[in-house]
Protein backbone atom coordinates (compact mmCIF):
# COMPACT_ATOMS: atom_id res chain seq x y z
CA UNK A 1 0.00 0.00 0.00
CA UNK A 2 1.16 3.21 -0.89
CA UNK A 3 1.32 6.50 1.24
CA UNK A 4 1.25 10.05 0.54
CA UNK A 5 4.13 12.22 1.20
CA UNK A 6 4.77 13.61 4.72
CA UNK A 7 4.03 16.82 3.37
CA UNK A 8 0.50 16.57 2.20
CA UNK A 9 -2.58 17.84 3.93
CA UNK A 10 -5.92 16.92 3.47
CA UNK A 11 -8.67 19.12 3.98
CA UNK A 12 -12.74 17.28 4.50
CA UNK A 13 -15.18 19.53 3.83
CA UNK A 14 -17.72 17.60 5.72
CA UNK A 15 -17.79 14.95 8.19
CA UNK A 16 -20.94 12.51 7.51
CA UNK A 17 -20.44 8.74 7.86
CA UNK A 18 -18.11 8.21 4.06
CA UNK A 19 -16.23 11.06 4.87
CA UNK A 20 -15.07 9.18 7.99
CA UNK A 21 -14.90 5.82 6.56
CA UNK A 22 -12.04 7.83 4.02
CA UNK A 23 -10.44 8.94 7.32
CA UNK A 24 -10.61 5.85 8.94
CA UNK A 25 -8.75 3.76 6.03
CA UNK A 26 -6.58 6.02 5.76
CA UNK A 27 -5.23 5.90 8.87
CA UNK A 28 -6.00 1.83 9.29
CA UNK A 29 -3.59 1.83 6.56
CA UNK A 30 -0.96 4.22 7.57
CA UNK A 31 -1.37 6.23 3.80
CA UNK A 32 -1.19 9.41 5.81
CA UNK A 33 -0.76 10.65 10.07
CA UNK A 34 -3.58 11.85 11.89
CA UNK A 35 -1.96 15.35 11.95
CA UNK A 36 -2.03 15.62 8.35
CA UNK A 37 -5.93 15.74 7.74
CA UNK A 38 -7.96 18.85 8.72
CA UNK A 39 -11.83 18.26 8.79
CA UNK A 40 -14.80 20.38 8.81
CA UNK A 41 -18.52 20.30 10.80
CA UNK A 42 -21.02 22.80 11.34
CA UNK A 43 -21.81 20.73 14.83
CA UNK A 44 -19.51 20.78 17.66
CA UNK A 45 -20.46 17.34 19.09
CA UNK A 46 -19.34 16.03 15.40
CA UNK A 47 -16.06 17.94 15.46
CA UNK A 48 -15.32 16.44 19.29
CA UNK A 49 -16.54 13.21 18.40
CA UNK A 50 -14.11 13.20 15.05
CA UNK A 51 -11.51 14.43 17.13
CA UNK A 52 -11.14 11.92 19.57
CA UNK A 53 -12.09 9.19 17.51
CA UNK A 54 -9.29 9.64 15.23
CA UNK A 55 -6.92 12.15 16.34
CA UNK A 56 -7.74 14.58 13.47
CA UNK A 57 -8.05 18.76 13.73
CA UNK A 58 -11.69 19.86 13.32
CA UNK A 59 -13.21 23.33 12.34
CA UNK A 60 -16.29 24.74 12.04
CA UNK A 61 -15.67 27.24 8.83
CA UNK A 62 -14.73 24.80 5.39
CA UNK A 63 -12.59 28.06 4.24
CA UNK A 64 -10.85 28.04 7.35
CA UNK A 65 -10.27 23.87 7.16
CA UNK A 66 -8.88 24.83 2.92
CA UNK A 67 -6.70 27.99 3.86
CA UNK A 68 -5.04 25.71 6.53
CA UNK A 69 -3.75 23.75 3.41
CA UNK A 70 -0.34 24.67 1.45
CA UNK A 71 -0.82 25.37 -1.97
CA UNK A 72 1.36 21.96 -2.80
CA UNK A 73 0.72 18.49 -1.98
CA UNK A 74 -3.08 19.39 -0.79
CA UNK A 75 -6.39 17.57 -1.38
CA UNK A 76 -9.53 18.77 -0.87
CA UNK A 77 -12.45 16.03 -0.32
CA UNK A 78 -16.06 17.37 -0.91
CA UNK A 79 -18.38 14.85 1.34
CA UNK A 80 -21.19 17.30 1.80
CA UNK A 81 -24.96 16.31 1.29
CA UNK A 82 -26.16 17.17 -2.49
CA UNK A 83 -28.30 19.92 -1.25
CA UNK A 84 -25.43 21.41 0.80
CA UNK A 85 -23.28 21.80 -1.92
CA UNK A 86 -24.21 25.51 -3.35
CA UNK A 87 -23.68 26.83 -0.16
CA UNK A 88 -20.00 24.88 0.22
CA UNK A 89 -19.28 26.15 -3.69
CA UNK A 90 -20.32 29.73 -2.53
CA UNK A 91 -18.31 29.73 0.90
CA UNK A 92 -14.92 28.25 -1.25
CA UNK A 93 -15.49 30.22 -4.25
CA UNK A 94 -12.32 31.35 -4.84
CA UNK A 95 -10.37 30.20 -2.19
CA UNK A 96 -8.96 26.98 -4.00
CA UNK A 97 -5.55 27.45 -4.98
CA UNK A 98 -3.79 26.52 -8.30
CA UNK A 99 -2.09 23.63 -7.42
CA UNK A 100 -4.85 22.13 -4.62
CA UNK A 101 -6.30 19.24 -5.88
CA UNK A 102 -10.38 18.69 -5.27
CA UNK A 103 -11.79 15.37 -5.00
CA UNK A 104 -15.94 15.25 -4.63
CA UNK A 105 -17.90 12.11 -3.43
CA UNK A 106 -21.12 14.21 -3.62
CA UNK A 107 -23.79 12.49 -5.98
CA UNK A 108 -24.50 14.01 -9.27
CA UNK A 109 -22.01 16.90 -9.13
CA UNK A 110 -20.45 17.13 -12.38
CA UNK A 111 -17.04 18.10 -12.59
CA UNK A 112 -17.80 21.49 -14.90
CA UNK A 113 -19.78 23.26 -12.52
CA UNK A 114 -17.75 22.25 -9.58
CA UNK A 115 -14.52 23.81 -11.58
CA UNK A 116 -16.52 26.70 -12.45
CA UNK A 117 -17.79 27.59 -9.19
CA UNK A 118 -14.80 26.88 -7.31
CA UNK A 119 -12.09 28.30 -9.73
CA UNK A 120 -10.38 25.08 -9.69
CA UNK A 121 -8.55 22.96 -12.81
CA UNK A 122 -7.85 19.87 -10.86
CA UNK A 123 -11.49 18.17 -10.03
CA UNK A 124 -11.69 14.94 -9.55
CA UNK A 125 -15.23 12.85 -9.38
CA UNK A 126 -15.41 9.70 -7.36
CA UNK A 127 -18.35 7.54 -6.24
CA UNK A 128 -17.31 5.35 -3.40
CA UNK A 129 -20.00 2.94 -1.92
CA UNK A 130 -21.20 1.56 1.52
CA UNK A 131 -18.40 -1.14 2.19
CA UNK A 132 -15.75 1.29 1.61
CA UNK A 133 -16.51 1.95 5.32
CA UNK A 134 -14.69 -1.61 6.30
CA UNK A 135 -12.31 -1.26 3.65
CA UNK A 136 -14.01 -3.92 0.96
CA UNK A 137 -15.75 -1.15 -1.35
CA UNK A 138 -15.37 -0.14 -5.14
CA UNK A 139 -14.86 3.39 -6.00
CA UNK A 140 -15.35 4.46 -9.75
CA UNK A 141 -13.76 8.02 -10.63
CA UNK A 142 -12.74 10.41 -13.51
CA UNK A 143 -11.27 13.93 -13.49
CA UNK A 144 -10.94 16.62 -15.21
CA UNK A 145 -8.22 17.00 -18.16
CA UNK A 146 -5.77 19.22 -16.18
CA UNK A 147 -5.23 16.24 -13.49
CA UNK A 148 -1.88 14.81 -13.92
CA UNK A 149 -0.38 11.84 -13.47
CA UNK A 150 1.09 12.98 -9.68
CA UNK A 151 -2.32 13.76 -8.87
CA UNK A 152 -4.13 10.75 -10.18
CA UNK A 153 -1.13 8.50 -8.79
CA UNK A 154 -2.56 10.98 -5.52
CA UNK A 155 -6.28 10.16 -6.31
CA UNK A 156 -5.64 6.28 -6.25
CA UNK A 157 -3.88 6.11 -3.17
CA UNK A 158 -6.27 8.11 -1.14
CA UNK A 159 -9.42 5.97 -2.66
CA UNK A 160 -7.36 2.11 -2.38
CA UNK A 161 -7.88 2.81 1.43
CA UNK A 162 -11.47 2.17 0.77
CA UNK A 163 -11.12 -0.90 -1.62
CA UNK A 164 -11.16 -1.38 -5.09
CA UNK A 165 -10.66 1.71 -6.96
CA UNK A 166 -11.17 1.79 -10.44
CA UNK A 167 -11.13 4.73 -13.08
CA UNK A 168 -13.53 5.31 -15.95
CA UNK A 169 -13.35 7.39 -18.86
CA UNK A 170 -16.09 10.12 -19.06
CA UNK A 171 -18.61 11.42 -16.21
CA UNK A 172 -21.25 9.58 -17.30
CA UNK A 173 -19.63 6.21 -16.20
CA UNK A 174 -19.96 7.92 -12.76
CA UNK A 175 -23.55 9.01 -13.03
CA UNK A 176 -23.58 4.74 -13.79
CA UNK A 177 -21.78 3.32 -10.96
CA UNK A 178 -23.83 5.79 -8.79
CA UNK A 179 -26.87 3.40 -10.06
CA UNK A 180 -24.88 0.39 -10.07
CA UNK A 181 -22.51 0.13 -7.21
CA UNK A 182 -23.03 2.79 -5.13
CA UNK A 183 -26.39 2.13 -4.88
CA UNK A 184 -26.00 -1.77 -5.14
CA UNK A 185 -25.63 -2.68 -1.79
CA UNK A 186 -28.90 -1.36 -1.16
CA UNK A 187 -30.35 -3.92 -3.07
CA UNK A 188 -28.11 -6.92 -1.39
CA UNK A 189 -29.65 -5.99 1.95
CA UNK A 190 -33.16 -5.98 0.53
CA UNK A 191 -32.39 -9.37 -0.75
CA UNK A 192 -30.37 -10.56 2.22
CA UNK A 193 -33.70 -8.77 4.48
CA UNK A 194 -36.27 -11.02 1.91
CA UNK A 195 -34.41 -14.11 2.08
CA UNK A 196 -34.03 -13.74 6.28
CA UNK A 197 -37.85 -13.33 6.39
CA UNK A 198 -37.93 -16.07 4.43
CA UNK A 199 -36.32 -18.59 6.75
CA UNK A 200 -38.19 -17.28 9.83
CA UNK A 201 -40.98 -17.90 7.99
CA UNK A 202 -40.04 -21.28 7.29
CA UNK A 203 -39.20 -21.88 11.19
CA UNK A 204 -35.56 -20.85 11.84
CA UNK A 205 -35.46 -18.23 14.58
CA UNK A 206 -34.35 -14.92 12.66
CA UNK A 207 -30.39 -15.35 13.90
CA UNK A 208 -29.90 -18.62 12.39
CA UNK A 209 -31.42 -17.45 9.27
CA UNK A 210 -29.44 -14.41 8.87
CA UNK A 211 -26.39 -16.80 9.18
CA UNK A 212 -27.53 -18.93 6.92
CA UNK A 213 -28.33 -15.67 4.32
CA UNK A 214 -24.91 -14.04 5.45
CA UNK A 215 -22.45 -16.59 4.96
CA UNK A 216 -24.35 -18.18 1.60
CA UNK A 217 -23.98 -14.38 0.40
CA UNK A 218 -20.09 -14.39 1.33
CA UNK A 219 -19.42 -17.72 0.36
CA UNK A 220 -20.87 -17.15 -3.36
CA UNK A 221 -19.21 -13.98 -4.32
CA UNK A 222 -15.78 -15.43 -3.10
CA UNK A 223 -17.03 -18.51 -5.77
CA UNK A 224 -17.70 -16.57 -8.65
CA UNK A 225 -14.62 -14.54 -8.05
CA UNK A 226 -12.26 -17.18 -7.82
CA UNK A 227 -14.41 -19.04 -10.68
CA UNK A 228 -14.20 -16.40 -13.33
CA UNK A 229 -17.12 -17.76 -14.52
CA UNK A 230 -20.26 -15.99 -16.14
CA UNK A 231 -23.15 -15.97 -13.32
CA UNK A 232 -25.41 -17.54 -15.53
CA UNK A 233 -22.69 -20.55 -15.65
CA UNK A 234 -22.41 -20.75 -12.23
CA UNK A 235 -26.26 -21.05 -11.90
CA UNK A 236 -26.57 -23.72 -14.49
CA UNK A 237 -24.09 -25.58 -11.95
CA UNK A 238 -26.46 -25.91 -9.03
CA UNK A 239 -29.81 -25.94 -11.08
CA UNK A 240 -30.24 -29.92 -11.52
CA UNK A 241 -33.47 -30.53 -13.81
CA UNK A 242 -36.83 -30.65 -11.60
CA UNK A 243 -34.87 -29.58 -8.39
CA UNK A 244 -35.63 -27.32 -5.73
CA UNK A 245 -33.47 -24.63 -7.79
CA UNK A 246 -34.79 -24.93 -10.60
CA UNK A 247 -38.30 -24.10 -9.13
CA UNK A 248 -36.72 -21.15 -7.30
CA UNK A 249 -35.94 -19.48 -10.39
CA UNK A 250 -38.98 -20.62 -12.16
CA UNK A 251 -40.67 -18.67 -9.06
CA UNK A 252 -38.34 -16.00 -9.51
CA UNK A 253 -39.02 -15.23 -13.71
CA UNK A 254 -42.21 -15.72 -13.10
CA UNK A 255 -42.38 -12.53 -10.93
CA UNK A 256 -40.25 -10.71 -13.06
CA UNK A 257 -37.34 -10.54 -10.92
CA UNK A 258 -35.11 -9.72 -13.57
CA UNK A 259 -36.66 -6.81 -14.76
CA UNK A 260 -37.67 -5.34 -11.84
CA UNK A 261 -33.76 -5.32 -10.87
CA UNK A 262 -33.07 -3.53 -14.38
CA UNK A 263 -35.75 -1.33 -13.59
CA UNK A 264 -34.68 -0.27 -10.26
CA UNK A 265 -30.77 0.43 -11.45
CA UNK A 266 -32.16 2.20 -14.49
CA UNK A 267 -34.32 4.80 -11.64
CA UNK A 268 -31.30 5.15 -10.05
CA UNK A 269 -28.99 6.07 -12.69
CA UNK A 270 -31.61 8.81 -14.22
CA UNK A 271 -32.12 10.11 -10.79
CA UNK A 272 -28.20 10.76 -10.33
CA UNK A 273 -28.25 12.61 -13.50
CA UNK A 274 -31.41 14.90 -12.12
CA UNK A 275 -29.75 15.55 -9.32
CA UNK A 276 -26.70 17.17 -11.48
CA UNK A 277 -29.09 18.75 -13.54
CA UNK A 278 -31.26 20.46 -10.93
CA UNK A 279 -28.16 21.73 -9.27
CA UNK A 280 -26.89 23.92 -12.62
CA UNK A 281 -26.49 27.23 -12.57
Amino acid sequence: MQTLSENARLAFIGCGVMAESVIAGLLRQKIVEPSQIVASHPREDRRRELGKRHGVETVESNVEAVRSLPEKDSVILLCVKPQRLNNVLSDLAGVIQPEQLVISIVAGARIEKLSEKLKSDLVVRAMPNTPSQIGKGITAWTCSDSVGDKHREQVCTLLAALGTELYVENENMIDMATSLSATGPTYVFMVMEAMTDAGVHLGFSREIAKELVQQTMLGSVLFAMESHKHPAELRNMVTSPGGTSAEAIYQMEKGTLRTVLSKAIHAAYKRAVDLGQNREG
